[in-house]
């Protein structure tokens, strides 16, 4: 018995960040996402396969999908994708953050010597006039948790940090 469950702690090893997926959503979302994967789930045994998107995507009317896209998508999940990995999946493209290194890389743009950091008036500019245009509210609560220094740069390494992770301050 003792043996069973270390060998299920082992296979649930590579879902622990998925344990508060489901906190990241309201319920009639939960069970929206939940008829999703039933529809994709064709042949009802709980687990997303290749088979199941093929037959989802000739439903649809695609019936030229070739494998190695399918391949790609089931390859997000990193291990076979059950209903909480599904959940989890969606949970990271819905609320929209980006791996770290890709926030760094942009932030990098910004940096050509490769200080660390990006100067806040000329990143306020950049954003309040490029692409999607924010507002000067909402540049100025984006800097409310930069650490900017006294000189007036932000560092971006720690920024991306507490985008990714969370601010400390936030949550005593």
């Amino acid at each position: 018995m003792a043996s069973k469950k270390a060998s299920n702690k082992r296979q649930r090893g590579g879902q622990k960040s998925c344990s508060n997926v489901f906190s990241m959503f309201e319920q009639s979302q939960i069970q929206e996402f939940k008829e999703a994967f039933g529809c994709i789930d064709q042949d009802r045994d709980g687990v997303i396969k290749k088979q199941d998107l093929k037959e989802t995507y000739a439903q649809l009317g695609k019936l030229n999908v070739k494998d190695e896209e399918l391949d790609e998508m089931l390859n997000e999940g990193k291990g076979p994708i059950n209903f909480t990995v599904f959940l989890t999946l969606f949970g990271e493209k819905l609320n929209g953050t980006d791996p770290e290194d890709t926030i760094l890389a942009a932030f990098k743009l910004f940096d050509p010597n490769g200080t660390g950091f990006v100067n806040k008036d000329e990143f306020r500019r950049l954003l309040m006039n490029q692409a999607d245009k924010f507002t000067a509210d909402e540049v100025d609560q984006a800097f409310a948790l930069a650490p900017i220094d006294p000189t007036g740069n932000i560092d971006y390494k720690s920024l991306c940090y507490i985008i990714t992770h969370g601010d400390e301050k936030e949550e005593s």
